[in-house]
This record gives structure tokens, C-alpha cells and sequence, in this order.
């Protein structure tokens, strides 16, 4: 009898979803659904509100607040000219993007989602770059925390610092060919001569004072997504019917029941999604190829961040989303390749010495590489300010 009913309502919202075409009534459906189920199961969405909640005070806002803070008094202080004229051509010459991008770039690698979106709305909402660049740059500033791959997914999902470094590095290569084979309608050329920079003389306290404001605005909004995002989550897992239909894929497709649960949910949240998948019973191989798609795809949540710093544009969220699964599919493709590669025939013991080589080893390393780059900064800088 319940199945009954649970079956007479998908079909009602199957039959509303295609024959509807006003999506003012489609949405007041879903949502009276979810007030519904709401009033019907308080303790399932008070579980997601805190589990979300959780996620975001203690995992998301520690580094997304003062990345925010930090990367706003920077842009007040003309930090995209003082980066753009520094590293600006190293970065974005080869993506084929202007100087001024180099900022968005840096603060995407470092910090991840949506602050990549964030800022390079920023540059556009200031006329420093035009809309196709925009929205080129958005697709490929956009990567997912290095704290997030290293330490959430790799050390605490899969216990494995390997398969961290693994997913970090194919999420970063996967950015670089983005920009590769995403179209530019420009070359970018430095012109004959350049314009003397007047730089902006910002007072510190008023730069500090926006800067919390403009950051503790945007975690809020940010916080918002991942806790609706969150109850959502929490209303799909102990839904009846979600429950059965993943149970008849599974057993038509017969892929695991944890396979595409995890790959369904992490469609909608990627942290949630990725732990399903990690903790599952499928091959190590499958598990990276899934994870790593789903948290270069993002999720419905983070292009819900996204999409709360494009609206006020014209940039098409569509091209966005298609270019975010296809460097889903390129990440998945350069984690199976590195993973089987180099690390696949390795057990873990084998690694022991060599990890205790490299550590010895990796100071040299940034210590040779600094004294190598340190010249050119140098001469970089003194170009920057004028100094004779």
C-alpha cells in the first residue's frame, strides 16, 4: 500500500514536470512538497539543518573567512595590477586569458569554490575584463579546495595521502586543460606603452571595516546553500521512494546500491556524495574515478554559490554546468591515469621509505626552486614600482 502511494506520487510529479511549462508553478509545487514532508518528518530535516550547519561552521567557514577577508583588503589595495603585473604573464598567458586574471587564479587555486566565481564577477562587474572572459574564467578558476582534496577527501575519507595527492593534482591539470580547450575570441598582446598606474590610497581601518562586512555577507549566503542543501540530502536518503528506485537501478544496472546513491546525492552535495562513495565497497580504481568527477562537477550546492554571484549578469549558468562535467570527465580521466600509473602496483608499505626520502628531500626542493624563481620576482618588482 505505501509503495502504492509512493508510485502515485512520482507519477503526479512526473506528469506536473512535463506538462507544465510556468516554472513559478513547478517551483511552489516542489517547495509545498518539502513543507510537506517537513511538517511530516521535523526530525529528519532538524538532523539535516544540523549536520549542515556542522559542515559549514566547522569545516567551511575557518579558511573560507579569511581567504575572503584577506582577498578583499587586497582588492582594495589594487592587489589585481600589483599581481597582474608580477606573475600575471607566467599565469595567463598560456590559458589564453588577460593579466588581470592572474588574482582570480591564485585565490581559486588556494581557496577553491566559489571564491574563483566570486572574484572574477568581481573583475567583470569593474570592466577589467569582458563577458566571454568571464565566463572562460570562471570555468577554469574553478577547482576545489587543496584542504578539501588533501585533508578531507584524501586523509580522512581514504586514509591514503597518495590518493589526496593524486586528486589535487588531476583537479589542478584539469583547470589547465579547460583553458586549453575552451574557445578565446581574443589574443592578449601587451601594448606599446604602457599607462603610468596611479595607485589607490586606501584607509587601512575602512579597508578592514568592508572587508568582515563584505566577508561575513558572503558566508552567510554560502552557509545558507549548505544547509539547504544539506536537509535536502537528508529528505532523499530516508525517502521510500528514492530508496526503491536506487534499488531497482541497482539491481537492473547491477552496479552497487552505494555506487549510485553516492553518485546521485554527490550530484547534489559533493562532501556528503564523496563520503558515500569512499566508504563503499567497490575497487579503490572506481572510487577515485567517481570522486574525483564528483567534486570537480561540484554539485548542485556549489553551482547554487556560483549562480548567487552570476545572476546579476548575463552569463549563461548552461555553459557553465556542461563545461564543469566535461572537466569532471577530464579529472576522472587523469586520476585513473596517474593512479594506475604510478601508484597502482605500490602497496602501502613500499611507500613507507620513500615518503621518509621525500620529506628530507622536499626542503632542498623549495629551497633550489626559490632561488631559481627569487631573480625574476626581483626584477619583476622593481618594474612594478619604478624603482630606478
Amino acid at each position: 500500500m505505501i509503495v502504492l502511494f509512493y508510485l502515485l506520487i512520482f507519477t503526479i510529479l512526473f506528469i506536473l514536470c512535463v506538462s507544465i511549462k510556468n516554472t513559478n508553478i513547478l517551483i511552489t509545487i516542489v517547495c509545498t512538497i518539502l513543507i510537506g514532508q517537513i511538517i511530516l518528518a521535523p526530525k529528519i530535516c532538524i538532523d539535516g539543518v544540523i549536520s549542515g550547519a556542522l559542515l559549514f561552521f566547522y569545516k567551511v567557514f575557518p579558511s573560507l573567512f579569511s581567504f575572503l577577508v584577506v582577498s578583499n583588503i587586497i582588492l582594495s589595495y589594487d592587489g589585481v595590477y600589483i599581481y597582474s603585473r608580477v606573475i600575471g604573464k607566467l599565469l595567463c598567458r598560456p590559458l589564453k586569458l588577460p593579466v588581470n586574471c592572474s588574482f582570480v587564479l591564485i585565490i581559486s587555486m588556494l581557496c577553491g569554490y566559489p571564491l574563483g566565481a566570486k572574484y572574477a564577477c568581481e573583475l567583470y562587474e569593474k570592466n577589467l575584463i569582458d563577458l566571454s572572459t568571464c565566463e572562460r574564467l570562471l570555468n577554469i578558476a574553478s577547482n576545489a579546495s587543496p584542504l578539501f582534496v588533501l585533508g578531507s577527501v584524501g586523509i580522512s575519507m581514504f586514509n591514503n595521502s597518495t590518493i589526496g595527492y593524486t586528486l589535487l593534482l588531476s583537479n589542478l591539470l584539469s583547470c589547465i586543460f579547460m583553458g586549453f580547450l575552451m574557445p578565446s575570441k581574443k589574443t592578449y598582446r601587451a601594448p606599446l606603452q604602457e599607462k603610468r598606474h596611479i595607485y589607490v590610497h586606501e584607509n587601512i581601518g575602512k579597508s578592514l571595516k568592508n572587508s568582515i562586512e563584505n566577508a561575513i555577507k558572503n558566508c552567510m549566503s554560502i552557509g545558507g546553500f549548505v544547509i539547504i542543501f544539506s536537509v535536502v540530502n537528508n529528505i532523499l536518503k530516508s525517502n521510500f521512494l528514492f530508496n526503491s528506485l536506487i534499488h531497482w537501478v541497482s539491481k537492473f544496472t547491477g552496479i552497487s546500491y552505494d555506487i549510485i546513491e553516492g553518485t546521485f546525492l554527490g550530484t547534489i552535495e559533493m562532501t556528503n556524495g564523496c563520503n558515500l562513495i569512499s566508504s563503499s565497497t567497490a575497487s579503490l580504481t572506481l572510487k577515485i574515478i567517481i570522486v574525483s568527477f564528483l567534486f570537480t562537477f561540484s554539485g548542485a550546492s556549489i553551482i547554487s554559490q556560483v549562480y548567487s554571484f552570476t545572476y546579476k549578469f548575463k552569463i549563461s549558468m548552461k555553459k557553465y554546468v556542461i563545461g564543469k562535467i566535461f572537466q569532471g570527465i577530464i579529472c576522472s580521466v587523469l586520476s585513473f591515469s596517474i593512479y594506475t600509473l604510478f601508484f597502482n602496483r605500490l602497496s602501502e608499505e613500499t611507500f613507507l621509505p620513500y615518503y621518509k626520502i621525500t620529506g628530507d628531500l622536499s626542503g632542498i626542493l623549495i629551497f633550489t626552486l626559490t632561488l631559481l624563481i627569487l631573480p625574476w620576482l626581483l626584477f619583476k618588482m622593481v618594474k612594478l614600482f619604478h624603482i630606478p
